[in-house]
């Protein structure tokens, strides 16, 4: 769990450099590098979309999975979660809601390939060198996030602990299924397609709910093993 703790802090510490220098960091160079991050966040979703070798498994999974959390309403969840937090703070910084950065922060830290395999590779056999790659990424975001959505991007530390915390526990409990690595890379493959949504919603392209085909997560496991009884 070192490596989720560590990710967890530097969202932390990224995020108060962001509040502290907020007045300091102007305009135009946190929305220039947030561009850059937005990015960079597109490399890594299209490199890890390359890993997935089924598409038939990709396409059920998110059909599947954006339905269910669609009917859920995962990302109206985190919304009001977001809202709730705001309104028990009673804050509110300038025009962008406690919500939208804490809403923003958890998908950008939580939602991808890093994020699942690193978190897979920490569950399974104690690698956390991904994790830690991660980390340095999300201390730079959360600080450029933070001086600009606000305080809200902050608590999705929370959020972090809790969502890699919980794959790297349930990895280990389900070590003899997830070891297999086609069944890895098709997680993978799903989870990128999702941040390559993400990198859309952070360059100003689209606002897709990214947060909505998360379940899809839980469907590709599904998918993989009914596939593989056809000859394909």
């Amino acid at each position: 769990m070192i490596g989720v703790l560590v990710n967890t802090g530097t969202v932390l510490l990224g995020s108060l450099l962001g509040l502290l220098f907020r007045k300091g960091i102007p305009a135009r160079v946190s929305g220039a590098v947030m561009t850059a991050i937005g990015l960079c966040t597109l490399y890594i979703g299209i490199d890890g979309a390359l890993d997935g070798g089924n598409p038939i498994v990709l396409i059920l999974s998110l059909v599947c999975g954006t339905i269910v959390g669609t009917l859920i309403g995962i990302d109206k969840g985190i919304n009001r979660l977001g809202l709730l937090v705001e309104t028990k703070l009673k804050r509110s910084d300038g025009q962008t809601s406690l919500a939208e950065g804490f809403m923003t922060g958890s998908l950008l830290f939580c939602v991808g390939a890093m994020t699942i395999v690193g978190s897979l590779n920490a569950g399974l056999n104690g690698d956390n060198k991904l994790l830690f790659t991660k980390s340095v990424l999300d201390l730079i975001s959360s600080c450029m996030l933070a001086s600009t959505l606000g305080i809200g991007v902050m608590f999705a530390a929370l959020f972090v602990l809790v969502f890699q915390g919980s794959l790297v526990l349930l990895a280990g409990l389900l070590q003899g299924l997830l070891t297999d690595p086609p069944l890895v890379s098709e997680i993978t493959c799903a989870g990128s397609v999702m941040i390559i949504g993400l990198a859309f919603n952070l360059l100003g392209l689209t606002k897709i709910k990214v947060a909505d085909m998360l379940p899809a997560i839980l469907f590709v496991p599904l998918f993989w093993w009914l596939l593989s009884f056809l000859p394909l």
